[in-house]
């Protein structure tokens, strides 16, 4: 057996970072799909409360001549 040389780390290190680059490549679509329908929920949320907020806190102002 022979002495583990700089380059024998080196190469294997290149190889098990390609393999994270290209996960990280098939992930990013699955990623970005899930963070809008988050976004598009969270403002959904926001507008239905403050709907909501709104129907429970009306001002009437009531106008009379003389």
């Amino acid at each position: 057996m022979s002495p583990i040389q700089r380059s024998d780390i080196e190469d294997k290190l290149r190889q098990i970072r390609g393999e994270v680059d290209r996960g990280a490549e098939a992930a990013k679509p699955v990623a970005m799909a899930v963070a809008g329908v988050v976004l598009v929920a969270a403002v959904a949320l926001a507008y239905l409360a403050g709907r909501r907020r709104g129907k429970n806190a009306r001002t009437v102002v009531e106008v009379r001549r003389v």
